[in-house]
């Protein structure tokens, strides 16, 4: 499925695939599990032309270097890992210290920082972690920031003069752009790309009119795909779009086939399936 995959997300328009991340389930993989993933996206990103950023994030230090060992095997382009959410970091210097010891195994390989709160727990100050990092860590790219909080976007941007800061709330795109985001990494570019793509031209053109129409047509999906549980849901929606990923993993409970039947006119009636999924695969 992997091939089929990349060659979905190269035809939406992506530029790019992060692997193993949130709505890839991978703390419900085994790390074996996550190493053999990681190997498998590498010929097909080379393929279809997306870079590749493995995501190696871990609560164990020994398992994080083995995915960091498996990225660098695969030929991705860079790797990336979120903060341990069982055993904390409770302040920047820690959190910056873990980013090092997790990128030890590759030096030159760029390194990005995924900042999402919401998923664990871990809400220090991402402005003065960028500081720390882009001293301590030469492989320091950038951020992946799913953090609705776009005040502190703008100061990471402002700290992070250079670095790839990519914003990752995908409803509120625009707003993550207006603040100087040079991209985005976000789950519904799986499946919406198009539609992302429309927000991203109209805001180069200054049209931001059109821009705000789209983010509010994008932010509409999303919460109604959310109200049938937002990971299960768009999992459900990639095999509408004809790119079975499987059943989501436990604790999540996959979507029933009446809640999808549902889910899919839900969709329709927002009237812009054709214009969201034009190069759906058959």
């Amino acid at each position: 499925m992997v091939p089929v995959q990349a060659a979905h997300l190269a035809a939406l328009g992506n530029r790019g695939v992060f692997v193993g991340g949130t709505t890839g389930e991978c703390y419900s993989f085994s790390t074996d599990e996550r190493a053999a993933l990681l190997r498998a996206w590498g010929p097909a990103a080379r393929k279809t032309g997306l870079k590749f950023v493995g995501h190696v994030g871990h609560n164990s230090l020994p398992d994080a270097h083995h995915l960091v060992e498996a990225s660098v095997a695969a030929g991705a382009d860079a790797i990336a890992a979120m903060a341990p959410n069982f055993f904390k970091p409770h302040d920047v210097d820690a959190l910056t210290d873990w980013c090092v010891r997790v990128a030890a195994p590759a030096p030159e390989m760029p390194f990005y920082f995924y900042d999402i709160p919401g998923f664990t727990g871990v809400a220090l100050d991402t402005a003065e972690a960028v500081r720390r990092l882009a001293e301590r860590l030469p492989s320091f790219a950038g951020v992946k920031f799913t953090n609705p909080d776009t005040d502190l976007f703008a100061r990471c941007i402002e700290a992070g003069s250079g670095l790839n800061l990519l914003f990752g709330v995908d409803e509120m795109l625009l707003s993550g752009l207006e603040r100087g985001s040079p991209g985005a990494v976000g789950s519904s570019y799986n499946y919406a790309a198009p539609l992302y793509l429309k927000i991203i031209k109209a805001f180069e053109k200054g049209d931001l009119e059109t821009a705000r129409a789209w983010q509010t047509r994008a932010a509409l999906m999303i919460e109604v795909i959310a109200a049938h549980g937002y990971g299960p849901a768009a999992k459900a929606v990639m095999a509408l779009a004809g790119v079975d990923c499987g059943p989501t993993r436990p604790p999540q409970r996959t979507l029933p086939p009446e809640k999808l039947t549902t889910l899919r006119a839900e969709l329709e009636a927002l009237e812009f399936w054709d214009e969201v999924f034009v190069t759906r695969v058959e």
